[in-house]
């Protein structure tokens, strides 16, 4: 378990003594750090909660942080590695004897992160073998959800309604002052629903605008993202949820061709603080899920069953074989498909 302040700590105190406890500091306290994801003690607040600790006899265990995922430097990860050891050092001159440190979560999974993760690896291991050496008796854990779910949803929403708004101030006396207008896409699902991530550390993925064709024996089936022609200019565009939730503001500012109501828009990795986190309140149906694999990966689930391999026909021996951690929906061998409330 884990505490942070004074009314946590009293809590377990008095509900579950025999609790081994992680204190939580808050390792990144950079302006851009996300409002929802800021918690955790500060360093300077540390000694005064290990005292408190030690006086109602809770055990604490180790250290723990939790820096989200948006897009910090590297460098922030040994920083924080640099704190924590300076509160194992506190702990340990109040006679705690800790060896567990969690790292936390929110690495990057998506395939143009790929470096960027590869990079905070190397500089979290560097981190760890100058402050927590192997050896010293410390155990080191992560919580790399994000990492593996997120590339592995994509989400497809519906255009349920347009309008155009000024992207002018109004005069003094309460009138617009030009003609400049901004369109304003209203979707079938919103932050109340899959986009819910929006309300937590997530940015929305960029949309790509899809179009609908008919698969033999599949019904409707998603294409392949349409390109816009160079006579169809891009427009700065907002995203909101369904008309009923004025407050309900997924994107702003984000470049789209024209888009027309029954229109779909494509958002890739979605795996992460989506249908997890969403709420049936905001009055959107929970999308439908279909699952899809690439065929390699069918074959090998297929052989691990017992079952002979399936004969190939033209259309399998054209289909590039995919790993199963970076796969993406133009890629896949079989088409995912959805029904009017959605895919994930």
């Amino acid at each position: 378990m884990t505490f942070d302040n004074e009314v946590e700590l009293g809590k377990v105190a008095r509900s579950h003594p025999q609790a081994r406890m992680l204190l939580g500091i808050a390792a990144d306290s950079s302006p851009s750090a996300h409002p929802s994801m800021m918690f955790g003690a500060t360093l300077e607040s540390c000694r005064r909660l290990l005292e408190s600790a030690k006086e109602r006899a809770v055990e604490v265990v180790g250290i723990s942080f939790h820096l989200g995922s948006r897009s910090l430097e590297p460098q922030v990860f040994a920083q924080a590695v640099a704190e924590a050891q300076l509160a194992f050092d506190m702990g340990a001159e109040l006679g705690y004897r800790m060896h567990v440190l969690d790292i936390g979560g929110g690495f990057p999974g998506t395939e143009d992160t790929r470096a960027q993760f590869e990079e905070t690896a190397a500089v979290i291991n560097s981190a760890l073998d100058m402050y927590f050496p192997e050896g010293c008796g410390v155990e080191i854990i992560a919580t790399p959800g994000r990492y593996y779910v997120t590339s592995a949803f994509t989400f497809a929403a519906s255009i349920t309604a347009k309008e155009e708004v000024s992207t002018e101030q109004p005069s003094s006396d309460g009138e617009e002052s030009g003609s400049k207008r901004s369109p304003v896409y209203h979707l079938s699902d919103g932050i109340y629903g899959t986009f819910s991530c929006v309300l937590f550390d997530s940015p929305c993925p960029k949309p790509l605008l899809h179009k609908v064709k008919t698969w033999p024996g599949l019904g409707r089936a998603l294409q392949s993202s349409v390109k816009p022609c160079p006579e169809h200019s891009l427009c700065s565009s907002s995203l909101r949820g369904p008309l009923e939730h004025a407050e309900d503001q997924i994107i702003d500012d984000v470049e789209l061709p024209k888009l027309q109501d029954g229109d779909w828009l494509i958002f890739q990795d979605m795996g992460a603080y989506t249908i997890a986190t969403s709420s049936l309140c905001g009055g959107c149906p929970r999308p439908h899920i279909t699952y899809a694999m690439s065929r390699l990966a069918w074959k090998a689930l297929q052989l691990l069953q017992g079952k002979p391999p399936p004969a190939e026909d033209d259309h399998e021996s054209a289909c590039t074989p995919l790993s199963c951690g970076w796969e993406m929906v133009e890629s896949l061998c079989v088409p995912p498909v959805f029904t009017p409330a959605g895919i994930i």
